[in-house]
């Protein structure tokens, strides 16, 4: 019995598509998983960088520096969720 040449590469041609597929997908989870358990810049990091430049930081100086990275930040990963706004009926608010 004798296998034809084109269903050799085919079925070479998937296992190649099945690997790179598998392969992204493992490497995405292994990256997403780094990146929520170092995240690139944190707190630590913000106070090394006040006491770089000579100043005491505050704990508001820092929070506020935490706050502008996350909130212009494009790693969906890294970016805390925003809160949901309750939602006012109208009729509360209309005086009588």
């Amino acid at each position: 019995m004798q296998i034809e040449w084109y269903f050799l590469v085919l079925i070479i041609l998937g296992c190649l598509i099945v690997g790179f597929i598998g392969g992204f997908l493992a490497m995405r989870a292994i990256f997403t998983k780094q990146l929520r358990e170092n995240p690139p810049v944190n707190k630590d990091m913000i106070r090394a960088m006040y006491m770089q430049m000579g100043r005491k930081p505050t704990e508001r100086d820092v929070n506020r520096v935490m706050e502008a990275m996350n909130k212009y930040s494009t790693n969906p990963y890294t970016t805390p969720k925003p809160k949901k706004e309750k939602k006012v009926r109208e009729s509360k608010l209309s005086t009588k």
